[in-house]
Formats: C-alpha cells, sequence, structure tokens
C-alpha cells in the first residue's frame, strides 16, 4: 500500500526563468601568429572573465571559427599560410559566420589597408602601435554588448 494519498498531486519543482540559466562566458577567437603578444593578450581576455582560443594562422581561424563558434574574431592581417584579409573576407561569405564580429588588430597603418578591411565588412580596425592592450579590450567589450 502506498502511503501517497491519490487525491494529491506529485510535487513538482517550479520551471526555472529563462534568465536563471548560466551564460557561458564569450568565447574570443585570438588570431595571431607572435607567441609573445598573444600569450598577453590571452591572459589579459581571460582575466577579464572571456573565454579565449588562440590560433597561430589563417588556416587555423578558418576551421577554429566553425568549430569553436566564437562570440568575436580578434584578427590579425599578416599571417603564414592564409592573410587576415582573406579570413575576414571568406568568414563574411561564410553563411554560418557571414555576422560574426570581427575586430582587425594589425600593423598596417595605411588608410588604404583600413579601407580594404571595412570594404570587406570588418566591425573594427585598429592598429597595433596606435592602441594599448585596455583599448583593445574596451573595443572588444564595445562589440560583445552590440
Amino acid at each position: 500500500m502506498s502511503s501517497m494519498d491519490p487525491t494529491t498531486p506529485p510535487v513538482t519543482p517550479p520551471a526555472p526563468h529563462v534568465g536563471d540559466a548560466p551564460q557561458h562566458p564569450k568565447r574570443i577567437l585570438l588570431v595571431e601568429d607572435d607567441d609573445a603578444l598573444a600569450s598577453v593578450y590571452v591572459m589579459r581576455l581571460q582575466a577579464e572573465g572571456l573565454e579565449v582560443r588562440r590560433v597561430a594562422n589563417g588556416e587555423e581561424a578558418l576551421a577554429a571559427a566553425l568549430s569553436y563558434h566564437p562570440d568575436l574574431v580578434l584578427l590579425d592581417v599578416m599571417m603564414p599560410k592564409v592573410s587576415g584579409f582573406d579570413v575576414l573576407d571568406i568568414l563574411r561569405n561564410t553563411p554560418e559566420t557571414t555576422n560574426l564580429k570581427i575586430i582587425m588588430l594589425t600593423a598596417l597603418s595605411q588608410e588604404s589597408d583600413k579601407s580594404r578591411a571595412e570594404s570587406l565588412g570588418v566591425d573594427d580596425y585598429l592598429v597595433k602601435s596606435q592602441v594599448v592592450i585596455a583599448d583593445v579590450v574596451e573595443r572588444i567589450k564595445h562589440h560583445l554588448e552590440r
């Protein structure tokens, strides 16, 4: 014989609110072939609570953009195998990554390089010699909030 009263419905916990689900940290794909610079950025971005995956060339960047599903790509231009411009162009023309936030962080300071990046659909273009890491972090946060 069951000790439960058949007229009493079982107690079910309330459904969780949509806002109760823990959000994963924002994912950053860092595409940088300079190991020293990359390690500084990885440490700083992780300290900001971001999840970071670093790759060292454009070919790896294209594969990681599809498998890692980053919220934002921080993309160098001058890299081995596939340039940052080509990576940007391919990501913008791939349905799964067409709306991905992409910030170029490069040594190229010519207006023609910036114009080329903008014509390919970059969200932001930062010149390494003109920014400090805090500026880069601020721009990343700005784009992640949009």
